[in-house]
């Protein structure tokens, strides 16, 4: 999903969707939204299944909103929509372990592939979850690169801020990886300078631990309890932080 509502002029029943669903209040969020048009359907079922990716509950919710979604979709650009949004479900319940659907997802997103036109308003998102697919299921961290910079490419072209701070973040983490200190640095404060501008609050605490990663201490033990501060405020989420944010066991050696 784009950063809908964070822009002035945005009529205010998408400004208030924005601040539920920044403050981790989806369900909250998507019961604003009537979901009689493709539009809204499709955009209350990407808020249910961006739930399950950070709460790890609301599944059976989830695949309510996602039929609907498919069952309204007419064109094209919405069924591609609604492919897209299948896809990230089947990779947040495999990446969960809540049941393997790997090849759900990929299928999945092959559709989207097939209906979503490069250049397309959605292809960049659809690029940004062929790269989670690339990273965390079939670890292939140079597909997983490829499909971010695209995906950083068309979240620039079609202006989404939101979208290029995971890009940025996830392009980071690659670097990290491979030992790029400099630019790992450079791409996790990009992702924390727009998530605080943009008033991602859910966000905000990963983007503090990834960037609390690349950097040496005592700024790193700073950006962490920054972090542990807003997981707390947000009652925990998202879930697959606390591994992160866990303080090291006294008596362990730290890498």
């Amino acid at each position: 999903m784009s950063g809908n509502g964070t822009t002035a002029g945005d009529d205010p029943l998408q400004t208030a969707v924005w601040r539920l669903r920044s403050r981790a209040c989806w369900a909250d969020a998507a019961a604003l939204l009537r979901p009689d048009t493709p539009t809204a359907s499709l955009q209350r079922a990407a808020l249910m299944v961006e739930r399950c990716l950070y709460t790890e509950r609301g599944w059976e919710e989830a695949e309510d909103a996602l039929r609907t979604a498919e069952a309204l979709a007419h064109t094209d650009e919405e069924r591609g929509a609604a492919a897209c949004e299948r896809g990230q479900l089947a990779y947040a319940a495999t990446l969960h372990g809540v049941r393997d659907r790997a090849d759900e997802a990929r299928a999945a997103l092959g559709r989207a592939a097939a209906l979503i036109p490069p250049g397309g308003a959605g292809r960049a998102l659809l690029d940004f979850r062929r790269g989670l697919l690339a990273e965390n299921l079939a670890r292939s961290p140079q597909a997983a690169r490829a499909a971010y910079r695209r995906a950083h490419a068309g979240a620039t072209a079609h202006a989404d801020p939101l979208l290029l701070s995971f890009t940025w973040r996830h392009l980071a983490g690659l670097a990290l990886r491979d030992g790029e200190l400099t630019e790992a640095r450079h791409g996790f404060a990009e992702s924390l300078r727009i998530r605080e501008e943009l008033g991602y609050l859910v966000g905000t605490a990963p983007a503090l631990a990834s960037l609390a990663d690349a950097e040496s201490e005592p700024e790193a033990s700073r950006l962490r309890e920054e972090a542990r501060r807003l997981f707390r405020l947000l009652g925990g989420v998202p879930t697959w932080l606390a591994r992160q944010l866990a303080p090291p066991t006294p008596g362990t050696a730290t890498a």
